[in-house]
């Protein structure tokens, strides 16, 4: 389970054998949110707002990195 980046104390992880749809877990604290890569919406879990705002602006600037990611991890 790579860790793709930290943002403000909010870690962003892609981990192997996944179940779709394509997606990343945003973990802070005691919050863990897995938003989907292709639209960038919260599926299962939560995030206080300010770290989603900062957690979405990157993913939105880094969407080809994070679907690349998802895809050698997830190769099925």
């Amino acid at each position: 389970m790579p860790t793709l980046k930290i943002i403000d104390s909010v870690k962003i992880d892609i981990y192997s054998r996944e179940h779709p749809p394509p997606h990343f877990h945003a973990i802070y604290g005691d919050y863990e949110a897995l938003i989907t890569i292709e639209d960038f919406e919260i599926y299962v879990g939560r995030l206080p707002k300010p770290q989603l705002n900062k957690v979405i602006n990157w993913a939105k600037t880094n969407q080809a990195l994070i679907l690349e990611n998802f895809k050698r991890l997830n190769p099925r």
